[in-house]
């Protein structure tokens, strides 16, 4: 029974206070029902966000507390090594948190060249495009074995698109599946090496590149450049040489890329000087060198040899 007072005529004083008092209840019931309602509709709604909020934050649990990955095999230096014909030399992978080991020493008469490169850096491009020819030559012929590290020290020139990272791990992916073609695939990201701050190449242009390398694996190569499976790798890599000291040479830390190491010594001279690099190497050769050997660098590189 509802009362909205045109029924109140005739009643008598007490009627409607008794008739006013029974409509202040029925209203208050009412509101009651009201209140209950807008509180069952409020706990369910809270009780849909905490399970969310429990979800998402087991997610970030289950994703903190899950094992880092390995880095890429043959890479337990942290940088792959290629010698005599482009082969590379085979290593376990460098298990989480472990220290890089450093390779195996070379024979008396094989220099060691090492090189730290982000595949963003103009200058790596220009040592590159200076001195590949004549490494080329000497890897070939067993006078020098290459070892490649592979950093990322250069995202922000890439307009948000961490191409250093991304490349890097490109090249992690290629000594894992394929490590002796790596050598090819490192020489064509240089030259499609993109300018600094552009975007970079894409993943897909990068797939396309260790097509053209003609690597092994390539599908399992594809998929590891696109989930960016070696990216915390690429990330320790980078911060253990940045830190230093950069295993089995004299380099406190990688201050600047290139940095070049030749029989673990720092090379100081023009990156751009391919005569000045193979004098270097020459020097630190010594008497190790048979002067007939065709395994010996030349002193001086041939017009071949970009100049």
């Amino acid at each position: 029974m509802t009362y909205d007072g045109s029924s109140d005529k005739g009643l008598s004083k007490n009627e409607r206070r008794e008739a006013a008092r029974e409509k202040a209840r029925a209203l208050r019931e009412q509101q009651k029902k009201k209140d209950r309602r807008s509180r069952v509709i409020l706990q369910g709604s809270l009780a849909v966000l905490v399970i969310a909020i429990v979800a998402v934050i087991g997610l970030v649990i289950v994703n903190s507390v899950r094992p880092p990955s390995p880095g890429p095999a043959n890479m337990i230096s942290d940088g792959i090594k290629i010698g005599q014909g482009f082969k590379a030399v085979p290593t376990a992978a460098l298990q989480p948190d472990a220290s890089p080991v450093p390779s195996k020493t070379n024979a008396a008469n094989v220099i060691d060249l090492r090189v730290y490169i982000d595949y963003q850096c103009p200058y790596c491009g220009d040592f590159e495009a200076t001195n590949a020819a004549q490494i080329k030559k000497w890897v070939s012929t067993g006078a020098a074995t290459l070892e490649v590290h592979p950093v990322a020290i250069l995202d922000q020139s890439s307009l948000g698109k961490k191409y250093s990272t991304r490349a890097a791990n490109a090249a992690a992916c290629v000594a894992n599946y394929s490590p002796d073609q790596f050598f090819d695939f490192s020489a064509l990201l240089f030259e499609n090496q993109p300018k600094e701050n552009t975007e970079g190449l894409t993943d897909d242009q990068i797939i396309s590149l260790t097509k053209k390398a003609k690597v092994g694996k390539a599908d399992s190569i594809a998929n590891c450049i696109s989930d960016q499976k070696f990216k915390s790798w690429t990330n320790a890599a980078t911060a253990r040489a940045t830190t230093g000291p950069l295993a089995g040479t004299d380099v406190e830390n990688l201050s600047s890329t290139p940095t070049v190491i030749i029989n673990g010594k720092k090379y100081g001279g023009a990156i751009d000087n391919a005569a000045d690099f193979a004098t270097a190497v020459s020097k630190a050769a010594g008497d190790s060198f048979s002067e007939d050997s065709s395994a010996t660098p030349s002193p001086s590189p041939s017009a071949a040899d970009g100049n």
